[in-house]
């Protein structure tokens, strides 16, 4: 007889095996450290090897490049959908209709099979899945730019070619070719979101697509579970919390008043990691330098303070929307992106999730604990008093 294991929110519990990444004596795509992908690699090497197992060759990496420059081009009806939304719509709403809508104007998704589960229709599928996840990758990060432009009553822009995936969001979201610095600082940040095991949002991806369902059906589930605040989120906290406190010397008196409201320090605490997030390590350099630069060290001061204070009292270490919020900031990104940033640089590790699902498939149904009245019988209607 089976011993029933109960772990609320199914905290500890090994729901799968996965050989896309691990959070196990530090994070790592597909057996590469992070740290070294982040030093060493553009994002879009980091995709490419997240959907297709190993880091591209130049040519592989070339190509890679041109079909992303395909995709980018939007439909014209999913502008026209942008045109008529209120401009109050919150992004990460416009992301996840987006993404459905985009499902009807993808050639590829026609071309999924009515039994999946076929012998013939497996190598279809994955192939399928190749192209469909290459094009949910130019596409979300263009989405996200021409909603923004339209909703503030400007045109979006086209793809300019030969820029990166970075360059290319920047500029598409501005009408400004960035510099290096930043390029390298928004791609880095891409990287380091890129991927992170079973998540809630890519465990939800791999629920949908246990049942079968397509890709699209599971990245929009994806979304919605992302958009949830104790997901993500977190992010777009940052600056106005270090603006509430607005000075140093006030770093200790404000944290004193929130941990006794029992509030939440956003961006700080994770539930695997217990000792620090190294991404928030990472990004925290870059976040350090564009602060320089900028002109915006201020924040940077107090934000330091903030984790000293965090540490010792509260053994709270920051996690990698800590940083992200402030970097985003002074890369002048309003923070209605931040959380939709977030999926787009996802989005490739979310993929990834739905392939290998795919690969060695198990309807995942887990079973529940029942905490309601025992067995009784239903009295006649007219008993019921």
């Amino acid at each position: 007889m089976s011993t029933e294991i109960y772990a609320p929110g199914l905290e500890g519990v090994v729901a799968g095996e996965t050989a896309i990444s691990t959070v196990e004596g530090g994070l790592c795509y597909r057996g590469y450290p992070i740290t070294e992908l982040a030093e060493k690699t553009t994002y879009e090497e980091v995709a490419y090897m997240l959907l297709h197992g190993e880091l591209p060759r130049p040519a592989e990496l070339e190509a890679f490049r041109q079909r992303l420059e395909r995709h980018r081009q939007l439909p014209d009806a999913l502008l026209r959908f942008f045109r008529a939304l209120p401009p109050d719509t919150p992004m990460m709403d416009v992301l996840r209709t987006s993404v459905s809508l985009l499902t009807h104007f993808d050639p590829d998704y026609h071309r999924w099979p009515k039994e999946p589960t076929a012998p013939a229709a497996l190598a279809l599928v994955q192939d399928l899945l190749s192209k469909i996840s290459e094009r949910l990758l130019a596409q979300m990060a263009a989405a996200i730019a021409a909603y923004f432009r339209i909703s503030r009553g400007l045109e979006p822009l086209a793809p300019k070619s030969g820029l990166s995936h970075a360059a290319q969001f920047l500029y598409q979201l501005t009408g400004e070719v960035p510099d290096d610095p930043a390029v390298r600082a928004f791609d880095v940040s891409l990287i380091l979101y890129a991927e992170h095991e079973f998540n809630a949002s890519t465990f939800t991806a791999r629920v949908i697509t246990s049942t079968l369902s397509d890709p699209y059906s599971a990245i929009v589930g994806a979304l919605g579970a992302l958009k949830g605040p104790l997901h993500g989120g977190a992010n777009e906290h940052v600056m106005p919390f270090l603006r509430r406190i607005a000075t140093p010397e006030r770093v200790e008196e404000h944290l004193q008043a929130m941990l006794a409201r029992k509030e939440r320090v956003m961006g700080f605490g994770h539930r695997v990691y217990k000792t620090g997030d190294l991404r928030a390590t990472i990004l925290s350099t870059w976040a350090a330098r564009l602060a320089q630069s900028r002109g915006e060290t201020q924040w940077e001061v107090i934000a330091q303070r903030v984790e000293e204070y965090l540490r010792t009292t509260k053994n709270l270490h920051p996690n990698l929307d800590w940083p992200a919020g402030r970097l985003y900031y002074y890369l002048g990104l309003p923070i209605s992106l931040y959380t939709p940033i977030f999926a787009a640089s996802r989005v490739a590790g979310w993929c990834a999730h739905i392939r290998e699902q795919w690969q060695a498939n198990r309807l995942i149904r887990p079973r529940a604990r029942y905490i309601g009245p025992p067995l009784r019988l239903v009295p006649p209607l007219q008993e019921r008093v």
